[in-house]
């Protein structure tokens, strides 16, 4: 098996928004292929409704990582009571765009990043992708059929269990992989001064 870069995260993980440069920098360094799995943060049974306690959880917790991470965060999601915080959709469509069209994955995934958390745009919910994939080399209707499509829910949930075969139980993680030998390169936001010495040291052994 060829080198590759594992990059375990989600679209609705305010950590991986936070990465979203880091990730982006690494991926315009990388020599090896740079793969997406999808961990799920909050997907189907693991959703849970927007409380009192979660609003505040989140409030302080997107304030924290925005002040880390320079990445801006609309907190307009947290306003509505009847809101459900599930990552189920968001998860499917970017491997659907990765079934359509693999090169623009990584660009997809950081585009539903932005729609959440900068525009306070509700990505759990199917209709606003018609409006997401606008920009990109793909057919609407195949993508919305695809983001429904049996295959590609079960394509979701296979990355979900490759990301626990991973180890991955923490969002972003990055990983390279050479034949069967997996090594961890972050687990958890690093800034890009911090990853560069590991991922170089990996590339230069590639």
């Amino acid at each position: 098996m060829a080198d590759e870069l594992i990059y375990v995260g989600d679209p609705m993980c305010s950590w991986c928004w936070g990465f979203a440069p880091v990730i982006d920098a690494v991926a315009a360094r990388a020599t090896v292929p740079l793969r997406i799995v999808i961990g799920g943060l909050r997907p189907e049974g693991a959703a849970r409704p927007l409380d009192g306690s979660l609003r505040a959880f989140l409030h302080g917790e997107w304030a924290r990582i925005a002040e880390r991470t320079g990445q801006p965060f609309s907190t307009a999601r947290l306003e509505h009571d009847d809101w459900i915080y599930d990552t189920m959709t968001a998860d499917t469509a970017v491997v659907a765009m990765r079934s359509l069209h693999p090169p623009s994955t990584l660009r997809f995934f950081t585009t539903i990043q932005r729609a959440f958390y900068a525009d306070g745009v509700d990505v759990t919910e199917p209709d606003v992708y018609r409006d997401l994939v606008a920009a990109f080399p793909v057919d609407p209707e195949r993508f919305m059929a695809a983001l429904t499509d049996p295959a590609i829910v079960a394509a979701t949930r296979d990355d979900f269990r490759e990301a626990r075969e991973l180890g991955a139980t923490g969002f972003p993680t990055l990983l390279h992989r050479r034949g069967d030998e997996v090594r961890t390169i972050t687990r958890g936001y690093v800034d890009l001064d911090r990853i560069l010495p590991p991922l170089t040291d990996v590339l230069a052994a590639s």
